[in-house]
């Protein structure tokens, strides 16, 4: 078999190629791990500022007003260092991650008038807690889209570890914002329990994924400071199965308390993930610049125990895996998406509060034996269709 003249040179340029579009990639990775550290500083402080106004706002303003103060100059402070951070970026991998820039900072343009409907007491608990959760929810959203240029799967597999720990720290800044709630009143109702069980569960679903991607020294860390204790899950107990006894806010400050410890715990476990994130991306940086000097660099040289087609198929399996389980965060994010638009056009067109139309997708969602996405999914097909009657 006689080889064409110049092929042993084309080959050498498309592996030259390949170096190159993978040093590219590890470096856009290595910088988007400071917005990624901004999004979940900025985050942090949006969970602290939600769970204080609660607080506050269920006291009638008798608790918490010198933490509502101090978290709100916090989250100022962190979006105003987000703001260069992303301006940093460009250009950004696809559009998706823009729009996704462009729905949170659209959402936070709101939180001027949430405050000042909070400090005036304009606006109930659960109202608060809901436009909080929805700027979170954009927030957060921007996450997974940074992630579609990975093809590391050992890099995937730290970056699905980090979302699903943001996911499930999130769900338990709204268990600590939901249980505030109910203790503050004196008084917790079936919908409030079912929300706030759904929030146990679904973090235990987060935790989970996040510890099958974690080393054994972060399984460590999250099993010695970011499990509820003991006496948070009396507090669970008694939320979800009696209602609190009246105390003038002893059992409402002790839960906050508790669950704020653990909230922290949780930030700073995000830390030391994201930051073995980042050391993963430079040591993947540094390996690549070892191989291109070896001229004579072979992929098997890398892999010198595993013949080559197993370990194809080994990081072909271990990266669809992966895609999975992001695909599926995402999808979580899409469906409260729809589910949010669908309560809206209830709002709009029924004269509904966010409760209230909130109940009434429930309610339809129960009735048909459907999930409420799929009813959220059907009212938006057939509103421009479907002339919903106003409320009397």
């Amino acid at each position: 078999m006689t080889i064409a003249a110049g092929t042993s040179h084309g080959a050498t340029e498309w592996f030259q190629r390949a170096r190159v579009k993978r040093q590219e990639q590890l470096g856009r990775l290595a910088q988007l791990g400071a917005l990624v550290n901004g999004i979940s500083q900025l985050v942090h402080m949006l969970q602290c500022e939600r769970g204080a106004s609660n607080v506050w706002l269920c006291s009638r303003g008798a608790l918490y007003a010198p933490e509502c103060r101090a978290s709100r100059a916090l989250v100022d402070e962190r979006l105003a260092a987000l703001h260069p951070l992303l301006n940093a970026q460009f250009p950004l991998p696809g559009s998706a991650v823009c729009e996704r820039i462009a729905h949170a900072l659209r959402s936070l343009e709101g939180l001027s008038a949430l405050r000042d409907a909070v400090s005036k007491q304009n606006v109930t608990a659960p109202q608060a807690m809901e436009h909080y959760s929805r700027m979170l929810r954009h927030a957060l959203s921007i996450v997974p889209q940074l992630s579609e240029s990975i093809d590391d799967p050992q890099i995937a597999g730290r970056f699905v570890a980090l979302y699903s720990l943001m996911q499930g720290k999130e769900l338990a800044g709204q268990e600590r914002a939901l249980g505030a709630i109910g203790f503050t009143q004196g008084f917790f109702d079936d919908e409030t329990r079912q929300r706030l069980v759904d929030r146990i569960d679904g973090q235990q679903a987060c935790f989970e994924v996040f510890f099958s991607h974690s080393s054994a020294d972060v399984q460590e860390m999250f099993t010695q400071g970011c499990r509820p204790g003991l006496e948070t899950e009396r507090l669970r107990r008694e939320a979800c199965t009696r209602q609190p006894a009246a105390d003038n806010g002893d059992t409402a400050l002790k839960w906050f308390s508790l669950q704020t410890a653990r909230l922290e715990h949780l930030r700073t476990l995000e830390e030391v993930v994201i930051a073995d994130l980042m050391t993963a991306v430079d040591e993947c940086r540094q390996s690549e610049t070892r191989y291109a000097a070896d001229e004579n660099d072979d992929l098997l040289a890398r892999f010198p125990d595993k013949t080559l087609l197993p370990l194809v198929r080994q990081q072909a399996r271990e990266i669809e895996q992966l895609s999975r389980q992001l695909a599926s965060l995402r999808d979580t994010l899409e469906e409260r998406k729809i589910i949010d638009k669908a309560r809206s056009v209830l709002m709009t067109h029924q004269k509904l509060s966010e409760d209230q139309a909130w109940t009434a997708l429930r309610k339809m969602a129960m009735d048909k034996n459907q999930r409420m996405v799929d009813i959220a999914r059907a009212l938006l097909t057939v509103k421009t269709l479907w002339q919903l009657t106003p409320k009397e």
